[in-house]
C-alpha cells in the first residue's frame, strides 16, 4: 500500500470545501465546465480545494496555479492577504471577475493557459566539471 505523502486535511476544511462545491456561482460552474476532466490542455484542476487557511476556487497542482473567481462579495484587503499567503507557498494566483468569466470565457481560458506556459522553469545544473571555473 502506498504511503500518504501529505498530512490529512482538517475535517473542518474538507466540510467547508464540500459546502462551497454544492453552492457554486454561475461563473464558477461555467469555468469548471472548461477546467474539469483535463479539458484544458490535459491539466488536472481541483474545484474548491483546501489550502489552509483558505479554500482555492480552482487549483492545478502540477502548475502550482490557483485560479480565483471574484464577485461582489470579495474585498481587497482579504484578497491581498490570501494572495500573499499563497505566493509565500510558491503558488501563482490568477483572479478573474465573475462577469468576465461569464461574458468572455475564452479570454479567461487563454489567460490561464498563458500563465501556465510562461512559468519559469528551474535551470538544469551543469554536469560535474562544467560551468564556472574556480578562482575566477
Amino acid at each position: 500500500m502506498q504511503e500518504r505523502t501529505k498530512p490529512p486535511l482538517p475535517s473542518r476544511s474538507r466540510a467547508n470545501a464540500r459546502d462551497l462545491r454544492s453552492t457554486s456561482t454561475d461563473a464558477e460552474r461555467e469555468l469548471w465546465f472548461h477546467l474539469r476532466a483535463g479539458r484544458l490542455h490535459g491539466l488536472k484542476f481541483r474545484r474548491q480545494h483546501p489550502i489552509p487557511p483558505y479554500i482555492a476556487d480552482f487549483y492545478c497542482e502540477s502548475a502550482k496555479l490557483v485560479v480565483e473567481v471574484d464577485g461582489s462579495q470579495h474585498d481587497e484587503a482579504s484578497d491581498a492577504a490570501k494572495t500573499r499567503t499563497l505566493e509565500a507557498r510558491d503558488l501563482r494566483l490568477l483572479r478573474f471577475w465573475d462577469n468576465d468569466v461569464l461574458s468572455n470565457t475564452q479570454a479567461v481560458l487563454e489567460a490561464i493557459v498563458s500563465a501556465i506556459e510562461d512559468r519559469t522553469l528551474t535551470p538544469t545544473p551543469f554536469p560535474m566539471g562544467e560551468g564556472l571555473k574556480k578562482g575566477i
